[in-house]
């Protein structure tokens, strides 16, 4: 999987800020995905859906909507008829820069959002609706009591999930006028309405009455016992495939011309790791060490997506796969039945008067552990003889060796 930044302008000229996730090959379709309501297109359900879909050929652009995450313009000026016009600013800016998107994903009220502008692009021939409520409307019970506030003196501050947003008349006036039944009615395009039955922040009965409403061809797929943000990665991995099996039926990929297939990222030289930001979140990077590509990033409690280990995993990693392959190596030379060799490593700061062994003698150091199981016939004597090869790993070696960074800025 690949990834681009991509930041385009809306009807306004502010720039919102988007990812595109993209597969390893030429992509054999494109997709818009609309976040919920507050979120941002790096909540876990857009990474991970949009990240699935990619692995099934189908690039997918996620964007934060005006006023959200990294996106310029100021949220009290933007309502729910700015976010369809953010969607239509989307795909013409996908239509420029690569082709324009055939499918359009929408959750929770971004769902609403998707089948509201879905009329206003020809090009998208399937819509798929996670969680949405069948009117915008149904947003008024989020904001609680700050209603009569807004209505009273004209905006108002709301805390939503711990976060504050301020909201204005408008924004309430406009979802009050959304033609949402017509909207679903005159759809004119494949549709798949997903959404939990249990699920209490939209109930199951929106999906009931967008499903009645719409013309065929429509499919309604159960999410079972997802929450409502399918927080839970395998809820969000099903939608995913789901979407991509169903939509494969009503996107044309044969107008993908050469000129408009994406081409594979430079090639990394041999004994080169290339590490660049993805775009997606604070943290997270694209790692390659010649054909092989990773994810690094941080954990949620430290800002990031939690999307692949962080540098010290990586650093253990590295040391334990050396030391674990090393073992490897001595034991099928001598001949010693090592059936499996597993290697558990933790890493910490420690006081230099709590260590014995080292030449610090003052302040903290880096300490890791290194726990070593040896499965097999063996004797005392031959894991002993593993034991002590373990540290002549070469990482071993180069973490416990002088080492020479030397940085160049181009």
């Amino acid at each position: 999987m690949r990834f681009e930044r991509f930041d385009f302008p809306n009807g306004r000229g502010e720039t919102l800020a988007g990812v595109l996730d993209l597969p390893e090959g030429a992509p054999r379709a494109f997709a818009l995905y609309a976040h919920c309501f507050t979120c941002g297109k790096d909540v876990l359900a857009a990474v991970r859906i949009a990240r699935a879909l990619s692995a099934h050929g189908i690039a997918v652009l996620r964007f934060d909507f005006t006023g959200l995450g990294g996106s310029g313009g100021d949220f009290a000026d933007s309502n729910f008829s700015s976010n369809v016009q953010d969607l239509v600013a989307a795909s013409a800016a996908l239509a420029e820069r690569h082709t324009a998107p055939g499918l359009l994903i929408g959750h929770s009220l971004g769902g609403a959002a998707a089948i509201a502008a879905a009329h206003m692009l020809p090009n998208i021939r399937a819509v798929a609706t996670i969680a949405a409520p069948c009117d915008p409307s149904h947003v008024r019970k989020l904001l609680g009591d700050g209603i009569a506030a807004i209505e009273r003196d004209g905006e108002a501050e709301i805390l939503l999930e711990g976060r504050p947003f301020r909201f204005r008349r408008h924004f309430l006036e406009d979802i009050a006028r959304q033609p949402m039944e017509d909207h679903v009615s005159h759809l004119g395009k494949a549709l798949l309405v997903m959404h939990a039955p249990l699920d209490e922040t939209v109930g199951i009965e929106n999906a009931t009455a967008i499903f009645s409403r719409a013309k065929h061809p429509k499919s309604f797929v159960s999410l079972d016992h997802a929450n409502h943000l399918l927080t839970d990665r395998r809820d969000a991995a099903y939608a995913a495939e789901v979407i991509a099996a169903w939509a494969d039926r009503y996107l044309d990929t044969r107008h993908m011309a050469p000129a408009l297939q994406l081409q594979a990222a430079d090639a990394v030289p041999d004994g080169v790791v290339r590490v660049r930001e993805t775009g997606a979140g604070r943290f997270q990077q694209e790692v390659r060490v010649g054909k092989h590509r990773l994810l690094a990033d941080e954990p949620v409690s430290n800002g990031g997506l939690d999307t692949g280990p962080d540098p010290y995993g990586y650093l253990l990693s590295a040391l334990g796969a050396c030391t674990s392959m090393t073992i490897r190596m001595y034991a099928e030379r001598k001949k010693i039945p090592l059936a499996r060799a597993t290697v558990e490593l933790r890493h910490s700061r420690i006081y230099a008067t709590d260590c014995a062994d080292c030449e610090t003698e003052e302040g903290m150091v880096d300490h890791i552990e290194r726990v070593i199981h040896l499965e097999g016939d063996l004797t005392e004597k031959q894991r002993a003889k593993l034991l002590e090869i373990a540290d002549k790993c070469p990482v071993h070696r180069t973490l416990t060796s002088e080492i020479h960074i030397k940085t160049v800025l181009v």
